[in-house]
């Protein structure tokens, strides 16, 4: 693949740039970088990259976590986050944040550069509809044709993978999908037990499109096995 995309590097730390900027380079990328977190989601209007590498530490007030959610503000670019902190809270912050994979220090190059190479195509590829049409339930409206999803007529926006995971569990409404079901279909079978990346990426999707997402009517949790998409009860 001669040209497999742009990557926007996020990190103040000069060192690691160089070595990311050396790495992708040498595959193929182009490398964009930029030093300043305030300044980073102006980049990404700028630039728009087809991902983007973001630490999470930053010396001042603004964080990746902080970042991210700026960015997501306007756009569903992937986004890895790169980072020392490896306590499951914090990968979870980073997905509530709205990241879509989550990266420790120190890594391996080669399986960095892999994981960029999923997720770029799992961005690019949204789940075949098999036969799916226009789906409501109560509030909600799934439109997989458009790839187009609303709550009460209001348009919300999806990342990639969230439309994804809400068309695997939209084609099975009203059955339970297994957690290794959904993560091999949305995610792929290197991700089949990486069950805090469905529980982050459920929670998100809660927040846009449950009424009340601390009490969901929609997306139904099956203790110890999986989710359903389901029917919601008359309110």
């Amino acid at each position: 693949m001669n040209n497999p995309g742009r990557i926007l590097i996020v990190d103040d730390e000069r060192k690691l740039v160089r070595l990311l900027c050396n790495v992708f380079t040498s595959t193929g990328f182009k490398v964009l970088t930029c030093l300043s977190p305030e300044q980073a989601a102006g980049q990404v209007a700028l630039e728009q990259p087809d991902l983007i590498i973001l630490d999470i530490m930053f010396p001042g007030s603004m964080d990746g976590y902080a970042i991210c959610r700026e960015i997501r503000e306007f756009s569903s670019v992937p986004i890895i986050m790169l980072t020392a902190k490896v306590r499951d809270a914090d990968k979870i912050s980073g997905f509530d944040a709205g990241a879509d994979d989550y990266v420790t220090k120190p890594f391996n190059s080669k399986e960095l550069v892999a994981r960029v190479r999923a997720l770029l195509k799992r961005a690019q590829v949204t789940q075949p509809a098999e036969g799916l049409t226009d789906l409501h339930l109560g509030r909600l409206r799934i439109q997989p044709a458009n790839h187009r999803v609303s709550v009460d007529g209001a348009e919300v926006h999806l990342t990639p993978i969230e439309f994804n995971l809400l068309i695997k569990l939209a084609q099975h409404h009203d059955q339970v999908m297994t957690h290794e079901q959904l993560l091999t279909s949305v995610w792929g079978q290197d991700y089949a037990n990486d069950t805090e990346y469905l529980r982050a990426f459920i929670y998100n999707l809660r927040k846009k499109i449950e009424i009340d997402p601390s009490h969901p009517n929609l997306i139904i949790r099956c203790p110890g096995v999986g989710y359903s998409l389901v029917t919601p009860r008359e309110e």
